[in-house]
């Protein structure tokens, strides 16, 4: 799955990076298919690049590593906005067929307290402004639903021209990559469409493992399995950050 993410940005300059599997596909992105990206993180910081996986935005490793370190403002005013950055890499606790996010809250059940989430973050701005999105998350119902419990994030909001309708600039989700497979936004209806598996994943097990009724392109590929280079780079980064 995250060598596979990693892949999806072999084509970008700028990247404006969430915390956890975004990082760590990004960061594997910079060693492995894409030496010249920039990475960007919500706290400020240009061209940052970490020796390791940074813990949270916050990260002091961020900062001396970057190319420039700027206000908070600055980075979504004039970067973000502005529509300066290609891509915006994203997580998600749960996601919609529409590939709307949430991060806010969990529905536990009756007579059970909600679950409190960390929250929406830039993710919003992100998911507007950047040129287009892309979003890594595990499959499995729990996290592909067929109903947010809170809608932190739109992606293509209820189908084609939602974004439009809202004002939103980017292209939004272009890609969900899943230890699954890997899932894309119908260029007629907006719903997500199952269109690579990685090898040994059947489209029924894909199938199962979401919470709505999954559709599947005419031609389902196979994603190419990760070289011994890029699980090389991927271990050094994962066991400096322990």
């Amino acid at each position: 799955m995250t060598v596979n993410a990693a892949r999806a940005l072999a084509g970008a300059r700028t990247c404006f990076v969430g915390i956890g599997l975004p990082s760590a596909a990004a960061n594997l992105a910079r060693r492995t298919v894409r030496p010249g990206l920039v990475l960007i993180y919500e706290s400020g910081t240009l061209g940052s690049k970490p020796s390791r996986l940074p813990l949270s935005i916050g990260d002091g490793e961020l900062a001396d590593t970057a190319d420039a370190v700027v206000s908070v403002p600055e980075i979504f005013n004039y970067w973000l906005q502005a529509g300066r950055i290609d891509v915006g890499f994203l997580g998600a606790a749960q996601v919609d067929r529409y590939a709307n996010i949430n991060t806010t809250v969990i529905d536990r059940g009756p007579g059970r307290p909600e679950g409190r989430l960390p929250g929406a973050g830039g993710a919003p701005e992100i998911a507007a402004g950047c040129g287009k999105v892309l979003m890594v998350v595990r499959h499995s119902r729990r996290n592909l639903v067929e109903r947010l419990d809170f809608v932190t994030t739109v992606g293509h909001g209820s189908g084609p021209g939602d974004r439009a309708r809202l004002g939103l600039p980017g292209a939004g989700p272009v890609a969900v990559i899943t230890d699954l497979g890997v899932l894309r936004p119908d260029p007629e209806t907006a719903e997500l469409v199952l269109t690579e598996l990685h090898p040994g994943v059947s489209a029924e097990q894909a199938a199962e493992a979401t919470g709505w009724k999954l559709r599947t392109a005419p031609d389902v590929g196979e994603t190419e399995p990760p070289t011994a280079e890029e699980l090389a780079a991927l271990r050094e980064l994962s066991d400096r950050g322990a």
